[in-house]
């Protein structure tokens, strides 16, 4: 199942965060959770048992311009997903697939007319294969891992 989270209790996306980035990806925790989480969307996946599986936010409005407006995004019009993560238990499923549908579905609610994300560049297909387009040169955004970014208007 898959929920908007309701504010306050984000421990389920910061537990499947934490196994994902820092843990396997080996993030580190301060540079891995922000100030970004307190005015995000947040979407928690959960298994048939309640476990937190995977999740995604995406920020919109001032946060997004505030954080990515040196990319060119409208925070009025665009949604900037962001922390997408699948437990390993989790993965093959389609489950990443379904958070990005979630997210898209979510975004477009709030009257947002694109999703604007920076890809992991390993990740690249994943999201070409859901609608997403790469646009501009390969660039590290500061964790050492190579990204690009992406947009697929809704």
């Amino acid at each position: 199942m898959i929920e908007v989270v309701a504010d306050g209790d984000l421990s389920g996306c910061f537990a499947v965060r934490r196994e994902v980035f820092v843990v396997e990806q080996r993030i580190p925790e301060e540079e891995e959770m922000d100030a970004y989480d307190a005015h995000a969307v947040h979407l928690l996946a959960t298994d048939a048992g309640g476990r937190p599986v995977g999740t995604a936010r995406f920020l919109h409005g001032a946060a997004a311009d505030k954080k990515y407006g040196h990319a060119g995004v409208d925070g009025a019009t665009t949604a900037v997903l962001g922390r997408l993560a699948v437990a390993r238990a989790a993965r093959g499923t389609g489950l990443g697939a379904d958070l990005v549908r979630a997210v898209e579905a979510e975004a477009h609610r709030r009257g947002l007319a694109e999703v604007y994300l920076e890809s992991q560049t390993h990740a690249l297909g994943f999201y070409e294969r859901l609608g997403y387009e790469a646009f501009g040169p390969e660039f590290d955004e500061g964790s050492g891992i190579p990204h690009r970014a992406m947009r697929r208007s809704l």
